[in-house]
């Protein structure tokens, strides 16, 4: 096996604050690209693996999930962090979502909240979705002129579409908001709740508290909404495990309202920061669709997913060995200029968009239809209404290597 290639730029993947930082992040990973697209990252406290920066690699990996699986080492975290999950799930307890699975058992729990998001179920939903959208517009209208748009609008918006369709009462949704900014902001002084394994785990606990009641509840009476569907969801016959049936409520909770928080935040603020293309958005409307798939491109709220590799390998004439891990890093492989013509030029009408924002293959996001929807609602509410659009302030990125975007978006406004 060839010796590693060690690269400095490659360490600021496993940095978090690097993530709060657009410029440095994308000046490294473009190096990367160019220079060192397979390379070794050993920066602790994190374990080393391999930074896979190339769109085309990216997706090979993403198709073959027998030679690279997500077990077990399915994100980045510390090496501290990765023991603590591991004793945890040994002793039956821990977090256990679809990312952290490989088929065929992740084939069988995704398909039970699978016809949730399919298209009947989206076409369903929609009006309630546009109800929905024109309500914050109208509340982003009443409290202007100005307004923080992530905390405000961007935030609440998702949260209600993902709370309503579990059938969870209004009076929770903060409750929920909270424990998933404190999951995902683990790394970021302004989220976190701690900064030790157990302190991180805290969070976890609360969340399977609140759905271990709500289970039950399900269990003894079904109301046929999404919760129902998870509480009594069965595999091989059999009623799923309580670490997949708590853990499956915390991906659809968290990731279901936050990873489209953070496209929204971000997608209106490359409208303001490219008042060309929001005027070509204002004159034609029909750009929607593309427009909507270029916001997610550009904030791209999942940074990264990891994999391991089942046997020795090579990706890119780098030899991979047995067991070592590599780091997917989708914010990389969504300016990568052999796919993107000017990949740094944000454009409504961008067409083809091969972004890989919602993974690929098996592990393709569950939601992706719904987050499309929702934003597609959102921004023609928004659009067609807003009279003028500014920053107020200056906006600010979480810290993390996972899942973040915004987390204020100061704006001044005039809206109809």
């Amino acid at each position: 096996m060839s010796t590693p290639t060690m690269d400095d730029a490659a360490k600021v993947l496993a940095d978090p604050t690097a993530y709060a930082d657009d410029a440095r992040l994308h000046t490294a990973l473009t190096h990367l690209r160019a220079n060192n697209p397979v390379a070794w990252v050993d920066n602790p406290p994190y374990r080393p693996f391999w930074a896979i920066t190339k769109h085309a690699d990216i997706m090979a990996i993403e198709r073959d999930n027998e030679l690279f699986i997500s077990e077990p080492r399915p994100l980045l975290s510390t090496a501290a962090a990765d023991d603590y999950a591991k004793a945890q799930l040994d002793a039956g307890m821990g977090l256990r979502t679809l990312i952290h699975m490989d088929d065929p058992h992740h084939r069988k729990v995704r398909a039970i909240g699978s016809d949730w998001f399919r298209p009947k179920a989206m076409r369903d939903l929609k009006v309630r979705v546009d109800e929905l959208a024109k309500r914050y517009v109208d509340q982003m209208r009443d409290m202007g002129p100005e307004c923080d748009f992530v905390t405000d609008v961007a935030v609440q918006f998702p949260l209600y579409v993902i709370m309503s369709l579990l059938g969870l009462p209004e009076e929770d949704y903060g409750r929920m908001h909270m424990l998933t900014q404190e999951m995902f902001g683990g790394d970021d002084d302004e989220y976190k709740r701690g900064t030790t394994p157990e302190e991180q785990m805290a969070v976890l606990l609360d969340f399977f508290g609140y759905f271990a009641q709500l289970t039950a509840a399900r269990r003894e009476k079904p109301t046929g909404d999404l919760a129902s569907a998870i509480a009594n969801g069965r595999i091989d016959g059999e009623p799923m495990s309580e670490v997949d049936t708590m853990s499956y409520y915390v991906i659809v909770a968290a990731a279901g309202h936050d990873t489209t928080k953070d496209a929204i935040s971000g997608g209106l603020h490359a409208l303001i920061e490219n008042p060309g293309e929001l005027d070509r958005l204002r004159a034609d409307p029909s750009l929607m669709g593309t427009a909507v798939e270029e916001m997610i491109r550009w904030s791209t709220p999942v940074k990264e997913f990891m994999r391991t590799a089942t046997a020795d390998t090579t990706v890119r004439g780098v030899d991979i060995a047995k067991g070592d891990s590599v780091y997917l890093a989708y914010v990389s492989g969504n300016r990568d200029e052999e796919i993107f013509d000017d990949p740094f030029r944000f454009d409504v009408g961008r067409d083809p968009n091969k972004h890989v924002a919602f993974g690929y293959g098996v592990h393709f996001c569950l939601g992706a239809a719904l987050a499309r929807m929702e934003m597609n609602s959102l921004f023609t509410e928004l659009v067609s209404r807003w009279d003028s659009i500014e920053l107020a302030g200056t906006p600010e990125l979480s810290a993390t290597t996972f899942v973040g975007g915004l987390k204020h978006l100061p704006i001044r406004y005039s809206l109809r």
